[in-house]
């Protein structure tokens, strides 16, 4: 019987193991994984700092891209170019760090014709979540010439990807960061502006001077609440992530007096209409010009440790894509 090795984690230890196809959570498609990538989320789940399986062990691994080898649903066949990402992967089931995956038919989406495997996952949950937010702003009002839009961690993939995406589609964005040797990388792949922030934390006043037209969040926190203050009226800020903090101090002024938005991204969670739709504008209006750029380095099952301590660390710009399957497609 046909092994492979998957990067696995239980609950006091991780690292990579052989296993067979059946050793997987079931699920209607059998996928050929060629690449995958690595969110904050993996990072996390790799290095057991973050409770994020809710089982044990798992593979690892939130996003998949590979051909389709085997399928008892009949929206899918052997040969079929396809993406997962999310649908409960390396959290209550196997995920994309391993040579095969198992998943239902529901998480499973054909592969864009207008993107390969790899550009499917330097874009990837990082990248989802970055179009969702977008669609969500725009569906709250956001319109380009009305504003500059800001992008809080904008040196993560979220954060690239989003500058990259709002720049295609006309919009002024600022982009917020911390690490001010990046302003060079941030303005090639679209960015307006470039603000670095200081360590000083944001002054607390119930309300700020209006200064933006929408934001994406990647950071959360004291910058999320400065963010909800200084939002221009009927403006919208999407939270995408938490790694400055889960607290959230802010009066109920910015949302009465100026009728602010705060709108939650949840791209795990997006059922499938939806989902399908997100990938739809990614491979059309909102595909990512620079995912070159945005790639700062690829991996394989080996170079996963080494990798998640350096996105926890917070030394890590843009996307790392991991290599499963040496043939490129």
């Amino acid at each position: 019987m046909q092994t492979f090795d998957a990067f696995r984690i239980h609950e006091q230890r991780a690292g990579i193991e052989r296993l067979q196809l059946d050793e997987l959570s079931p699920g209607e498609v059998t996928i050929r994984v060629h690449w995958s990538g690595i969110n904050y989320k993996d990072a996390l789940a790799g290095t057991g700092k973050g409770r994020i399986l809710r089982r044990f062990p798992l593979v690892g691994g939130v996003d998949l891209a590979g051909v389709v080898v085997a399928s008892e649903d009949a929206a899918f066949a052997p040969g079929d170019p396809v993406l997962v990402t999310g649908g409960g992967l390396s959290e209550t089931r196997d995920g994309g760090y391993a040579g095969y995956a198992r998943v239902p038919a529901e998480a499973v989406v054909k592969l864009p014709p207008s993107l390969t495997l790899r550009d499917a996952m330097i874009i990837g949950t990082a990248g989802f979540a970055a179009a969702l937010a977008i669609m969500q702003l725009e569906h709250n009002g956001l319109v380009a010439g009305r504003g500059p839009v800001a992008v809080t961690g904008a040196t993560g993939g979220v954060g690239l990807l989003a500058i990259d995406m709002l720049a295609r589609r006309g919009h002024e964005v600022v982009a917020l960061t911390r690490k001010a040797d990046s302003a060079p990388l941030l303005e090639r792949i679209g960015a307006r502006e470039v603000q670095v922030l200081d360590e000083a934390p944001p002054s607390t006043r119930p309300l700020e001077t209006e200064r933006w037209a929408g934001a994406i969040d990647n950071v959360g926190g004291a910058l999320l609440s400065w963010l909800l203050r200084t939002t221009r009226m009927q403006g919208s800020v999407a939270a995408v992530g938490l790694a400055g903090g889960a607290g959230l101090n802010v009066s109920v002024m910015p949302f009465i007096l100026r009728g602010v938005n705060l709108l939650g991204i949840n791209s795990a969670a997006t059922r499938r209409e939806r989902r399908l739709a997100v990938w739809a504008r990614i491979a059309a209006d909102l595909a990512p010009r620079h995912l070159q750029d945005i790639l700062t380095r690829t991996v394989d099952l080996a170079g996963l440790r080494q990798a998640f301590d350096s996105i926890i660390a917070g030394h890590n710009t843009g996307r790392t894509l991991v290599r499963i399957h040496d043939d490129e497609r």
